[in-house]
């Protein structure tokens, strides 16, 4: 069934990879290392030349390897040092699933995409036995096409939409129960994404400041309200209306700096344990922490204003009268 795919015409290259996430474990002489999570694909066709992997060592797997289904296996970067390291992996033997495979080559290093690594993957011709753990059902759940110019593609993915319905009997009036993907509208679907995310990202840290400086004002006003006698000892010692304003200011911007303080130190920790528990990259950034503690203090001292005025405006003879 899967080669019958790379007769579409047109140009079209197609491939079959069904993959699965699954456990890995290698075995060099009597030592085997722990196993492994990674991303295992069991492909045909051209997938090589579509993905565009190029190998750093060894080979990718022949036409006739990939007909009989052998026991041959291409690998990360990832894989190869975590494995193999300070050895050449080509020759030597990786178990996935308790199935020996023979690496034949090393991938070039892919890096990463949202913290999730590219380079931690294995794959296996579609015959190999691999191919029973990645898609037990035995039918194929993804196929990647690629048409010789971007002019073509829409050609393509008609020749595949006919194909598909026709594979799955499916009538003209019914929808198609399957889903089409190209690289524009991933990326377009990535950008609608990115920019929610950064709509987000401005209106809830805005939202929580605005919060956080009316829960400030109201703490101030609580504090000059309970403690208007002594604003009036003050004033009446010769205390200024600056001296009372800066004295409440300076209260204000100490109590946001510190709320800012301790929000840093509880996200460096929820940082942290995102790092060690999930295979996302989260760090705080150096100067991040600079301007949240510049900006806490900003709010402090904004939030701070009206509550200040108020305790300088006040008449030290009718504060002193207050019990």
């Amino acid at each position: 069934m899967v080669r019958r795919w790379s007769q579409l015409r047109r140009g079209v290259a197609n491939l079959a990879p069904p993959s699965a996430h699954i456990s890995l474990g290698s075995r060099t002489g009597r030592e085997r290392a722990p196993a492994k999570q990674l991303e295992a694909h069991a492909v045909d066709g051209d997938y090589f030349t579509i993905k565009k992997y190029d190998v750093r060592t060894g080979r990718l797997f022949t036409q006739q390897e990939s007909t009989l289904g052998a026991p041959v296996v291409v690998i990360g970067d990832e894989v190869a040092t975590y494995f193999f390291n300070d050895l050449d992996p080509l020759g030597r033997q990786l178990r996935i699933k308790g199935m020996p495979y023979t690496v034949i080559g090393v991938l070039e290093k892919q890096g990463s995409v949202f913290g999730l690594s590219l380079d931690r993957v294995a794959i296996a011709p579609y015959n190999s036995p691999l191919h029973h753990f990645t898609n037990p059902r035995g039918d194929v759940d993804g196929i990647m096409v690629q048409s010789a110019t971007a002019l073509t593609m829409g050609d393509a993915m008609e020749s595949v939409r006919e194909v598909m319905r026709g594979r799955r009997n499916l009538r003209p009036s019914e929808p198609d129960n399957f889903f089409m993907e190209t690289s524009e509208s991933a990326l377009a679907f990535m950008d609608k994404l990115k920019k929610v995310m950064t709509m987000a990202g401005t209106a809830f840290p805005a939202i929580g400041l605005i919060v956080g400086g009316l829960v400030i004002m109201n703490i101030m006003l609580v504090a000059v309200a309970e403690r208007t006698r002594e604003i009036g000892i003050r004033k009446s010692l010769g205390a200024r209306r600056r001296d009372i304003m800066r004295q409440f200011l300076v209260e204000a911007a100490t109590l946001s700096t510190l709320g800012a303080i301790i929000g840093i130190i509880l996200g460096i920790g929820i940082a942290k344990i995102v790092e060690w528990k999930t295979p996302l990259p989260a760090a705080v950034a150096p100067w991040s922490i600079v301007m949240a503690t510049l900006l806490g203090t900003v709010v402090g001292i904004i939030s701070g204003v009206y509550p200040a005025r108020r305790a300088a405006s006040l008449d030290p003879i009718e504060a002193l009268r207050k019990e």
